[in-house]
């Protein structure tokens, strides 16, 4: 039983099947044998050969944690689906851990320091996101169905029985508004169930595996015989040193355990866009029929509710208590105190909407469309825009603010608080312009110009931050190589964030659009529809269709990148091989397409989307500039409106379609491992971090294989000598992403195991995707942690890394490792006896490749030699 290695494989973002993970195959018009489960259950399990044996001396074990994301076939595969709507929530999310210069111990970081300031900043950020789906249901159930849906043929087509509302006890006041108000509240419910539900989905602590309960004894093994009565004896467990400051932190043993956080931000967010719901209906009816007596005391309870409930939450998420992941700890008196305001507000809101008309000179009822307008539109007010009053410049200035929120992520994660000084003083000044185009400013002249003409160069203004030089680090352990510097030189957060926003955007008015067009019905009458959208989403529609010409004009700089390419490699095939036959060369033209590949993602890929979300960026501050003051064209007007308003019609059919569309994509990447391979990348790495921004998203798969691996390799190495189970050193074999995870899983061991660990990464991204995007993390200053972690007592690192240049993921690290390039293919033409060319592996099939064999038989070699012997014992 000496001498006994175990190869753990982790698998990547495509799950790999356990058989294909341990290289089971089958004869010919057969099945492959299926492996056997050692640990584990059926959603996360460790799987051998089912020829593995208790003696032999090298053990493969993969471990399967796929099913957390992907490839369950039941009805859970529906819910995961669904789970890619929260895509939005995940991309805010990983904006928080994208920051450059985030300390190695999350206890030493202050508010005031620039991690500190971007995290309050992309904090508030996914709070205003949290708002925004809040704000579409809200449109749909307080402005399309509760005011402006007034009679019962309208009525009619909403699935359910709606058709109450047109009665004229609901029509009084704002009644109608208080049951449209429903439709956002469940929308927050079914996310606060989502939430909790997927609290028991993560959240895994490791176990000690030096640990037994009190008079239990470690179960024998059912092939070994040992005398009844006689435990099996453990080594006392050897003293671990005082562990020194950490240096990454992702060393922090609260990383992957943040329940009592995730709670806490969860009571925030929901609150929040509880708040948001119930301020659209209490804030119209207030301004519109000010109230008096009891509905003032009514009215301004839950103004004072609603506003302590936003002042705690912007004060909470900049705290301690929030920020930090410290475990299952309780909700705490400031969370139970924002649920009891919340829910005081809202009564008093549901009280003030059903109450009747209060003083003013003209009921509510009068300014919502008449009744009848299906039948005759001709009469009177059918034809006006009779739309909630407000809440179109409410559903602009959110958009307007949550882009000079993200202005100013980018700004201050690039040059730090000074960064963030331009997108404040534009803030500022466009909330005094407004002021002033709205005469609330006291013995100020008229305005000269309009509000939009305010925004745009106050917004181009803001967006002069993002261009400030960067911040410099003060030290660099490691030298960087081509294509390993900051992605989006630091303006990373803002990127990501940037494109759940519009992702978000886009969803809100889609839903908006979809509702508006089945409250109209196909039968609308000529002239103004029954039901208007509000004006945003008609903007929305056109910035849509001009996003889509973008993508497309990328989409063609990438083809001819990738021709350009794989001219290029096409070449040095050529001159590398002599004079090739024509069979060599169709091969070699295959080859080329890999390898330009291989260069496309590790070399131009993220400027590629820096230059689209430059371009974003600009249509973005356009676009705003016009939601916030300029009249939607008018179709009668002639000229170039008609165009544009065809164009915003069929952007807007396209957003009506797209969460649809995303849906589906997202069920199929749960059930097709060839479109996994290519969508659910972005997926597995954007749900890899745990939620520690948005708490909202969908649930983080590493919070349960994390611990599970540290359990797993801990256990194993801790086992008593006499134990046939017990390994004398582990290879921690990682693919693609399992090399991100193995990564967290090492710098989480203590230092005891450390030394019978060896790491195999192959596949990896580490350098050239996460090293550019989480600097952090995996930067050029926090990776050689790693290789210092797996350093030998007598010199070089206990980490290998395999690459191809066909692998359009697999690169070198250069962080300290041994990097051993793999061949790949292993010839032009068959040899050997073979009549089949040799396959162009690309990403896959790295263990069986020749340079892995080889390297493990080494690597087996040196662990079994650093195990001491009872004899020379642990000096």
């Amino acid at each position: 039983m000496g001498g006994r290695i175990l190869e753990l494989r982790v698998h990547g973002v495509s799950n790999t099947p356990p058989a294909e993970t341990l290289g089971l195959t089958g004869e010919p018009g057969g099945e492959p044998p299926q492996p056997r489960l050692v640990a584990g259950g059926p959603v996360t399990g460790f799987y051998r050969l089912p020829t593995a044996a208790p003696l032999d001396p090298i053990v493969v074990e993969a471990y399967s944690w796929g099913q957390l994301t992907s490839g369950a076939r039941t009805a859970r595969d529906v819910e995961r689906a669904l789970w890619t709507l929260l895509l939005p929530f995940t991309l805010a999310n990983v904006a928080l851990h994208a920051r450059p210069g985030i300390p190695a111990d999350p206890t030493t970081e202050r508010l005031a320091s620039r991690s500190g300031v971007t995290a309050w900043l992309i904090r508030l950020f996914c709070l205003s996101l949290t708002a925004t789906p809040v704000l579409a249901t809200t449109g749909v159930g307080v402005d399309l169905i509760g005011w402006q849906c007034v009679d019962e043929v309208c009525l009619s087509r909403i699935p359910g029985p709606w058709e109450f509302l047109a009665g004229a006890w609901w029509q009084q006041g704002g009644r109608a508004l208080a049951v449209g108000l429903t439709v956002p509240l469940a929308m927050i419910g079914v996310l606060g169930l989502v939430t909790w539900r997927t609290y028991q989905y993560e959240a895994v602590m490791p176990a000690d595996p030096t640990t037994n309960p009190p008079g239990r004894r470690t179960p024998p093994p059912v092939d070994v015989e040992v005398p009844i009565g006689q435990p099996v004896q453990e080594p006392p467990p050897t003293p671990e040193p005082p562990p020194g400051p950490p240096t990454n932190p992702l060393q922090d043993p609260t990383f992957w355990w943040g329940e009592g956080q995730l709670r806490r931000a969860a009571v925030l967010h929901l609150c929040t866009g509880t708040v948001v719901a119930a301020a659209v209906p209490l804030g119209t009816v207030s301004v519109l029929d000010p109230p008096h007596g009891a509905r003032a005391a009514l009215t301004w309870s839950a103004v004072v509710a609603f506003t302590a409930v936003l002042a705690i939450t912007l004060v909470a998420i900049g705290r301690p208590f929030l920020t930090r992941r410290e475990g299952a700890t309780p909700l705490g008196g400031w969370s139970i105190a924002v649920i009891v305001l919340t829910g005081l507000g809202l009564a008093g809101t549901l009280a003030v909407l059903l109450l009747p008309d209060g003083a003013a000179s003209s009921p509510l009822a009068g300014l919502r469309p008449p009744v009848g307008c299906d039948q005759d539109p001709t009469q009177p007010g059918c034809l006006a825009d009779r739309s909630l009053p407000g809440f179109d410049r409410v559903i602009a200035w959110l958009g307007t603010g949550q882009l000079l929120l993200l202005i100013a992520i980018g700004a201050t994660a690039r040059s730090g608080r000074r960064g963030g000084a331009t997108p404040a003083a534009a803030a500022l000044l466009i909330a005094l312009g407004a002021a002033w185009c709205h005469g609330w400013l006291p013995a100020a002249p008229p305005a000269p110009v309009a509000l939009w003409q305010f925004g745009l160069p106050l917004l181009a203004l803001a967006a002069v931050g993002l261009l400030l030089p960067r911040t410099r680090p003060t030290s660099r352990k490691q030298p960087l190589e081509p294509h390993s510097d900051l992605a989006w030189r630091g303006r990373a957060p803002a990127v990501i964030a940037g494109f759940g926003w519009l992702l978000c955007l886009a969803y809100s008015a889609g839903v908006l659009y979809w509702v508006t067009n089945r409250l109209n019905g196909a039968d609308a009458p000529v002239g103004r529809p029954l039901v208007v959208p509000p004006a945003p989403v008609t903007w929305a529609g056109l910035a849509f269709a001009a996003a889509l010409l973008m993508l497309a004009l990328v989409a063609v700089r990438a083809v001819v990148l990738f021709h350009r390419l794989r001219r290029q490699e096409y070449a040095q095939l050529r001159a590398r091989g002599g004079r090739l036959s024509a069979h060599d060369l169709r091969r070699a033209r295959d080859v080329s397409a890999h390898q330009a590949l291989h260069r496309l993602v590790g070399e131009h890929a993220l400027r590629l989307i820096g230059w689209y979300a430059g371009a974003m960026t600009v249509l973005a501050v356009v676009g705003c500039a016009a939601v916030l003051a300029c009249p939607l064209p008018d179709h009668e007007a002639g000229g170039a409106a008609p165009v544009i308003e065809v164009v915003a019609d069929v952007g807007d059919a396209l957003l009506g379609w797209l969460p649809v569309a995303v849906a589906a994509v997202g069920l199929l990447v749960y059930r097709k491992n060839t479109i996994r391979r290519s969508v659910g990348v972005i997926w597995d790495v954007g749900t890899f971090w745990p939620r520690a921004a948005h708490p909202l998203a969908p649930p983080s798969y590493a919070e349960r294989a994390v611990p599970e691996l540290l359990t797993r390799t801990a256990g194993l190495i801790a086992l008593a000598e006499p134990d046939p189970r017990r390994v004398d050193g582990i290879i921690l074999s990682g693919h693609s992403q399992g090399t991100v995870i193995c990564t967290a899983v090492i710098l989480q061991l203590p230092s005891r195991w450390r030394h019978r660990i060896w790491f195999f990464s192959y596949g990896c991204q580490l350098t050239r995707l996460y090293g550019r995007i989480f600097p952090a993390y995996f930067g050029p200053d926090r990776l050689p942690v790693l290789a210092e972690a797996l350093t030998r007592p007598g010199g070089g690192t206990r980490w290998t890394n395999f690459w191809r240049d066909t692998d359009p993921l697999g690169w070198p690290v250069t962080a300290g490792e041994r990097d051993i390039a793999v061949t790949d293919p292993e010839a032009l033409h068959p040899s050997d006896g073979e009549v089949a060319d040799p396959p162009i592996r690309s990403h896959s099939g790295y263990p069986e490749a020749a340079e892995f064999q080889r390297e493990r038989s080494r690597v087996a070699w040196l662990l079994r030699r650093a195990v001491p012997s009872p004899r020379r014992g642990l000096g």
